[in-house]
Order: structure tokens, then C-alpha cells, then sequence
């Protein structure tokens, strides 16, 4: 019986099998870990961003276009979860865009091709 992937042997955790969880689930799961990382890696977990151990504008790009591919690939499956996924999205492509010493051209910041720029 294939288990979920994150569940480990011995876990007290309810395991699901994969295909008992909604491919909705599964995408907006993944959209949540993106978000949440690229946040991460912007600094906006701390009270300081500006000075955070954890601040990579390289890293963030790069978790915030594959963010921007997988909410624009999937929108019209994730139904009401689309927006608040959109709006997030686009919260940290402004954090990103403020953040940068020289700001990407319009259309040219992270995930913007395939979300559109960023005002």
C-alpha cells in the first residue's frame, strides 16, 4: 500500500494514502510549503528582515516563480483557494521587489512571467 510521503514508519500521525487526498489538497499544500519558504527566505519571519539569517533573495526568487507557475498552471482547479493563494503571491513579489537593492524591470521579477508584473 503506497503511503503518504510524508508520513515515516512509526509516526503516531495519520497516514493518508495518496489517492484518498484531493488533488486540490495536494496543490494548495504544496502552494502553502512554497509560500511559506519564500516568506522564509525574505526575512519576514523575523522582526528585522533587513538583517534576518535567513534573508536569500537568490532562494526566494526562485521558490516565488515556482510558486507563480504552479498557482497559474492549477487556478482553475483550486477554485476558492485560488484567490487567497494569488494575493499571497503577489505579497511577496512586492516584499521581494522592495527588498532588492536594484529592482527588477516591470514583468522581469520573480514569477512575473507567468503572473504578469507586479505593481
Amino acid at each position: 500500500m503506497e503511503q503518504n510521503a510524508f508520513a515515516q514508519p512509526g509516526n503516531s500521525r495519520d497516514a493518508r494514502d495518496l489517492h484518498d487526498i484531493p488533488s486540490v489538497e495536494v496543490i494548495s499544500r504544496a502552494a502553502v510549503m512554497l509560500l511559506s519558504a519564500a516568506a522564509e527566505r525574505l526575512g519576514l519571519a523575523d522582526a528585522d528582515p533587513d538583517n534576518s539569517p535567513h534573508r536569500d533573495l537568490d532562494e526566494a526568487r526562485r521558490l516565488i516563480t515556482a510558486l507563480a507557475g504552479l498557482i497559474t498552471a492549477s487556478a482553475e482547479y483550486l477554485g476558492l483557494h485560488a484567490a487567497p493563494l494569488r494575493d499571497g503571491l503577489q505579497s511577496l513579489q512586492k516584499a521581494f521587489r522592495e527588498a532588492s537593492a536594484v529592482p527588477d524591470a516591470p514583468g522581469q521579477g520573480p514569477g512575473e512571467k507567468y503572473t504578469g508584473p507586479v505593481a
